[in-house]
């Protein structure tokens, strides 16, 4: 199973403060710890919403709202990627997480979406597909990273 690890954004984060060396630091073991055991499949901090935008659909109509976007504590300030056999075992990995911030904070845990989920509405051309497009993706990261 596959989980997303977010990272709630707070008012630092979205003021753009940087985490101490020490944070960076027991972040850095924590990933270590997670790569080890096999878990980790991706984890990123994210810019503050002042850098980003939003695509609002209204129908056929798309809108761009740039940020910064008012309620912190929608936002999100970064995200791991995880596979673990349940979500309890994420959980216990995520309680062992250091704070991400110097201030209270929350982490929320989402399990991601695999093709069986969706039944027979995943048809074999859909799973081809899906396979096909994620297959390149996956050898053009490869790529840009080689480079």
């Amino acid at each position: 199973m596959r989980f997303m690890i977010i990272v709630k954004a707070t008012a630092d984060s979205e003021a753009g403060v940087m985490p101490s060396e020490r944070l960076l630091t027991e972040m850095g073991q924590f990933n270590e710890e997670l790569v080890k055991a096999g878990v980790l499949l991706a984890g990123e901090g994210l810019h503050p919403s002042s850098k980003g935008a939003r695509i609002r659909f209204e129908g056929d109509k798309r809108v761009v709202v740039d940020g910064p976007f008012v309620e912190t504590k929608e936002l999100i300030a970064g995200f791991w990627l995880i596979q673990t056999k349940s979500k309890q075992e994420a959980i216990e990995w995520m309680r062992r997480c250091p704070n991400p911030f110097d201030c209270d904070s929350e982490i929320e845990i989402r399990q991601v979406f695999e093709m069986d989920d969706f039944g027979e509405l995943m048809t074999p051309e859909l799973r081809e597909q899906e396979q096909r497009v994620f297959a390149q993706a996956k050898q053009l990261a490869q790529a840009g990273a080689a480079n």
